[in-house]
C-alpha cells in the first residue's frame, strides 16, 4: 500500500525554524513527483511546493518562496521540507502527496487533482 507519513510538526514562535519529514513507501519513490500542500483553518487548501523525482528540482509557491527549502534522500524515501522565518499565517496542517503521473516532467502549476496519495497531515502553529 502507498503511504506517505508526514512528520516534525509542532508549535513555533514567528521567525522560528521547523523541520518537516514525509517518508514514503509503497511505489517506487524515484518515479513520481512529491508535492507538499497546507490547509489552515477555515481556509481552502494550499499547494506551496513540488519537488521533480528526476533532478530534485523544485517548485515553491510565493507565499513560501525564499524561506522553505525541499530536499529528498532517495536512499531514504523520504522528503524533507525545512521551514524558516516562520509567520502565523503558514499556521496549518501540512500535508505530502504523491503526484498521480509518472515522470510527469513538470513540477509547476500542480493543482490538487494532479496527486493521488495524501499524508495524514502534521500541525505546524505559529505564534506571534
Amino acid at each position: 500500500d502507498v503511504q506517505l507519513q508526514a512528520s516534525g510538526g509542532g508549535l513555533v514562535q514567528a521567525g522560528g525554524s521547523l523541520s518537516l519529514s514525509c517518508a514514503a513507501s509503497g511505489f517506487t519513490f524515484d518515479d513520481y513527483n512529491i508535492g507538499w500542500f497546507r490547509q489552515a483553518p477555515g481556509k481552502e487548501r494550499e499547494g506551496i511546493l513540488c519537488i521533480g523525482n528526476s533532478d530534485a528540482s523544485a517548485y515553491y509557491a510565493d507565499s513560501v518562496k525564499g524561506r522553505f527549502t525541499v530536499s529528498t534522500d532517495n536512499a531514504k524515501n523520504t522528503v524533507y521540507l525545512q521551514m524558516n522565518s516562520l509567520k502565523p499565517e503558514d499556521t496549518a496542517v501540512y500535508y505530502c502527496v504523491k503526484e498521480n503521473t509518472y515522470y510527469s516532467g513538470t513540477i509547476a502549476g500542480k493543482k490538487s487533482v494532479d496527486f493521488d496519495y495524501w499524508g495524514q497531515g502534521t500541525l505546524v502553529t505559529v505564534s506571534s
